[in-house]
C-alpha cells in the first residue's frame, strides 16, 4: 500500500516494505519522488527524514528539468553529459594526437584532432564508456554469481534502443545497453541482476519475480525509473 505525504510543493509516494535502510528517489523525466520504508515506520518518522532531504530532493528535480531539455550531443565546449548519474560539463582540446578522454570531479575533457567531426567524437566518447563499463562489470557480475549460484560463461556490451539488457539462457551470456554508463550505478547493478536471474530462470515467471524479490528487494524501484528514462519510451518489456 503506499500513502503520499505533501512536504511544501512536494508530493511523496510512501511505500513500506520488508527493507533495512529507507530509500529514497527522484525519478526522471518530470522529478516523481517515491520513499521506501521499513515496514512498521511510523508516517511522522517517514515526514522528518524527508524533511531533512528537501535540498537534495530539490536539486534533483532541477537537474531532471534541465537534463529533460536537452538536445541531442555535439560534442562542443560547455555541453552537459552524464555519467553514473552526475552531470559534468565537456570541455573540448585540439591536439594533433592520439584522441583521449579524461574525468575530474567536474569536467570531462575530450581530447581529439583538430577539424575532427562530430561522428568522430561521438565515437571516442562511446568507446571510453564501453572502457568504464569494463571497468565495473566482472566485478558486479563476480558478486552476484557467488550470491545467485550461476556462472556467466561471457557479457556483451551495445547499444540498445528498447532495452537495458539482455540473456541467452542456453549460452550462458548477458548484454548491457552501453547508456547504462550514464545511469547511477544502483541501476546497472539492477540490470546485471535481473539478467543474470535468466540464468537461473529464463522467464518473467512468479518464480523470476519471487527470485528478485529475495535477492534485490527495491527492483520495482528500480524497474520504474529506468522505465521512465527517456530511452524506455517503449515500455522495458514489460519487467
Amino acid at each position: 500500500m503506499t500513502e503520499n505525504i505533501q512536504i511544501g510543493n512536494i508530493e511523496i509516494a510512501v511505500t513500506r516494505k520488508a527493507v533495512k535502510n529507507v530509500h529514497l528517489s527522484v525519478h526522471p523525466p518530470r522529478g516523481r519522488v517515491t520513499l521506501v520504508a521499513p515496514t512498521g515506520t511510523r508516517l511522522e518518522v517517514v515526514r522528518a527524514f524527508a524533511i531533512t532531504k528537501l535540498g537534495w530532493i530539490r536539486d534533483q528535480q532541477a537537474k531532471l528539468l534541465g537534463q529533460a531539455r536537452e538536445k541531442p550531443r555535439r560534442f562542443i565546449e560547455r555541453e552537459s553529459h552524464y555519467l553514473w548519474g552526475r552531470r559534468y560539463l565537456m570541455s573540448v582540446v585540439m591536439k594533433d594526437a592520439k584522441p583521449v578522454v579524461t574525468r575530474d570531479h567536474r569536467r570531462i575533457t575530450l581530447t581529439v584532432r583538430p577539424g575532427s567531426t562530430l561522428a568522430k567524437r561521438e565515437q571516442v566518447i562511446e568507446e571510453w564508456h564501453r572502457t568504464l563499463l569494463h571497468q565495473v562489470v566482472p566485478a558486479l557480475i563476480e558478486k552476484w554469481e557467488a550470491r545467485l549460484g550461476v556462472k556467466v560463461a561471457g557479457y556483451f556490451l551495445q547499444r540498445m534502443k528498447t532495452k537495458w539488457g539482455g540473456c541467452n539462457h542456453r549460452a550462458g551470456h548477458i548484454r548491457l545497453n552501453t547508456e547504462l554508463v550514464k545511469k547511477p550505478r544502483d541501476l546497472l547493478e539492477y540490470v546485471v541482476v535481473h539478467e543474470m536471474l535468466h540464468l537461473v530462470e529464463p522467464t518473467h515467471s512468479d518464480r523470476f519475480v519471487a527470485l528478485l524479490e529475495r535477492h534485490y528487494p527495491t527492483w520495482r524501484e528500480a524497474r520504474a525509473e529506468l522505465n521512465e528514462l527517456p530511452l524506455a519510451a517503449e515500455d522495458w518489456a514489460g519487467r
